[in-house]
């Protein structure tokens, strides 16, 4: 069985194709580009790959380093997180002595202990860093 198509879908379906491919206002045809500007943007884009944030290295001898220095990082924003906020409350006079004394206490062993890793594995202070991107940097 046959669907016959109306006079009126059939001018509806007419109208949109030549909508289609009327050109719209204010579209301009493209043009040719040139061999300098081809060349400009080639440099250009040579310059954003080579300044782009490191990635995260997935080869196999070099996933433990990666992976504490992912870990590391982490850790470090936290430490620096708590430190504040215990000075938040020593300043608000929220802690005892001995309570201020406990937590700067900890503080301390966990930044040597995230520096003797860090060391270990041969990671610079400087590298314990995530780059987010337009962000900035996370420590």
């Amino acid at each position: 069985m046959a669907i016959k198509r109306s006079r009126v879908s059939t001018r509806r379906a007419s109208k949109r194709a030549a909508v289609k491919r009327r050109r719209r206002p204010g579209r301009a045809a493209a043009a040719p580009v040139g061999i300098h500007e081809v060349e400009s943007l080639r440099a250009e884009l040579d310059r954003l790959a080579n300044s782009a944030p490191p990635r995260w290295n997935a080869d196999p001898d070099e996933v433990r380093k990666s992976v504490l220095k992912l870990v590391l990082t982490l850790v470090e924003f936290i430490r620096q997180i708590l430190e504040r906020q215990a000075i938040r409350r020593m300043e608000a006079k929220t802690l005892t002595t001995d309570e201020t004394e406990s937590v700067g206490l900890a503080l301390m062993r966990l930044e040597e202990t995230i520096r003797d890793l860090a060391e270990e594995f041969g990671l610079r202070p400087e590298d314990l860093n995530l780059d987010l991107g337009p962000i900035g940097k996370l420590l």
